[in-house]
């Protein structure tokens, strides 16, 4: 089958809502359904003590949750470790080539 060569006009948004409206009952109209499931969580054990100082930090930076602050931390570092990481190699390959 040949696709017309004429520009096809862009639909708006309330002609794809009644377009969608309407083959909302028709299951001939969709394609198969798909699953989505979502990401589990991770758990780290660490030390009660460590923990605890945690916990005091993300107080002190008023975080509403110690795992909110534990996530820009981490995230943070390994921003960091990758940026070390990239210089380093970049050093490396520096250095071979002269």
């Amino acid at each position: 089958m040949k696709k017309s060569s004429a520009p096809s006009r862009k639909i708006s948004e309330p002609e794809i809502d009644q377009i969608v409206a309407a083959q909302a009952d028709d299951d001939a109209a969709w394609e198969k359904p798909i699953r989505v499931r979502r990401k589990k969580s991770a758990s780290v054990m660490i030390p009660a003590e460590l923990a605890a100082r945690a916990e005091f930090l993300a107080r002190v930076h008023r975080r509403r949750s110690i795992a909110d602050w534990l996530t820009d931390v981490i995230q943070e570092r390994v921003e960091l470790e990758e940026a070390a990481f990239v210089g380093a190699k970049r050093e490396l390959v520096t250095r071979n080539a002269v």
